[in-house]
């Protein structure tokens, strides 16, 4: 895709949005740790025969980049089919939602039992309220952190988002391609981080730990294809200042992809799947004075995954939704989710031998 084009992308995915302002967290890391030259090496921890459920770990003057892979959801959509008094198009038919300024205290309301088509691809969803593709992810008013001053911080901000509009609403990369102007966002000296990027991206058959989908969403255009062209997002940054004075900004966004099989005809019978993506990634945007680095890009420092409609069994590199399986059980026990509840953490579940639970809507 051509930079003219990228930046016509990047404007009409946020045309119309008014990030409303959000408050840098107050519980600000130590500083004055000894500053890091090289990276340090990942670690993770995990359940046998499931993806590993990690939380990054830090270790004392070094920014540790951990494979965080949460336990992928088999998404068994719970869809009543005979409610009566709601619309039949996309949703309930109410507003769309206000940008989300700070984290929601509830899971969103039911919506009506009614499956996506072609052509509404979002109804029966609380995506079907939300803003689309880059709009959806609010950006807090900035202020002076650590070693940066407000007109900083703010281009802090919107690289930031510039990485998560790259990483998961490139339509180059949602067909399988390589996320180049992701990676030219990340710090090319931080190694264990360039060494996941060409394990994960060269292999076919990725280790958990390895596993592309845990930055960058990612179809074979083979198997699945985008409904229409527009991804639903729903989510915020946030920021503080971290360790020597770095800034560190935290996105919590979740991503919606209709999907339909690549091999249908595409007609107004065709099914729709919803791909449900939450990510939290953790960004240090560093003092080149005190951490080896290059301008414009930021250290990656932790990253957690949620997935439904995906796949849940070993990682191929690309998601896997579940075609042809939307009124079937899954075997496994894992406990029942809610993909769309962000009032709680990005979970990290053990989950059970076959790594499936059940979502109770999609």
């Amino acid at each position: 895709m051509p930079d003219e084009e990228w930046e016509r992308f990047l404007r009409e995915s946020v045309a119309g949005a008014a990030g409303a302002p959000v408050e840098p967290s107050a519980d600000d890391r130590e500083a004055g740790q000894r500053p890091r030259k090289r990276p340090g090496r990942p670690e993770s921890r995990g359940t046998h025969g499931t993806h590993p459920s990690a939380r990054t770990r830090r270790g004392t003057g070094w920014y540790v980049a951990g494979f965080v892979a949460a336990l992928a959801v088999l998404a068994v959509a719970l869809f009543p089919q005979q409610l009566l008094g709601w619309s039949a198009g996309q949703g309930t038919g109410a507003a769309p939602l206000a940008a989300e300024s700070e984290a929601p205290r509830e899971a969103p309301g039911p919506e009506p039992g009614l499956r996506p088509t072609p052509a509404e691809p979002f109804r029966g969803s609380p995506a079907a309220r939300w803003a689309d593709g880059a709009a959806g992810i609010t950006v807090p008013e900035a202020r002076a952190t650590g070693w940066m001053d407000a007109g900083q911080v703010e281009r802090a901000l919107r690289r930031s988002r510039d990485f998560l509009v790259a990483a998961g609403l490139d339509p180059g990369v949602l067909r399988g391609e390589r996320p180049t102007r992701a990676i030219a966002l990340l710090n090319p000296h931080q190694e264990d981080v360039q060494e996941y990027l060409r394990t994960a991206l060269s292999s076919s058959a990725p280790a958990p730990e390895a596993d592309p989908l845990l930055l960058f969403s990612r179809f074979r255009p083979d198997q699945a294809r985008l409904v229409g062209e527009v991804v639903k997002t729903r989510g915020r940054l946030t920021y503080r200042e971290g360790r020597s004075g770095a800034v560190e900004v935290t996105a919590d966004v979740t991503f919606v992809y209709p999907v339909t099989p690549a091999a249908g005809d595409g007609g107004p019978d065709a099914e729709v799947v919803r791909t449900i993506v939450r990510r939290e990634v953790v960004l240090s945007w560093d003092d080149p004075a005190k951490v080896i680095t290059e301008p414009g890009t930021a250290s990656l420092v932790s990253y957690a995954l949620d997935l439904t409609n995906g796949g849940c069994s070993a990682p191929t590199g690309y998601f896997v939704p579940p075609f042809g399986a939307a009124d079937e059980q899954p075997s496994g026990t894992a406990g029942r989710v809610d993909p769309y509840d962000r009032s709680e953490p990005v979970r990290t579940r053990d989950g059970t031998a076959d790594g499936c639970a059940t979502a109770i809507r999609s």
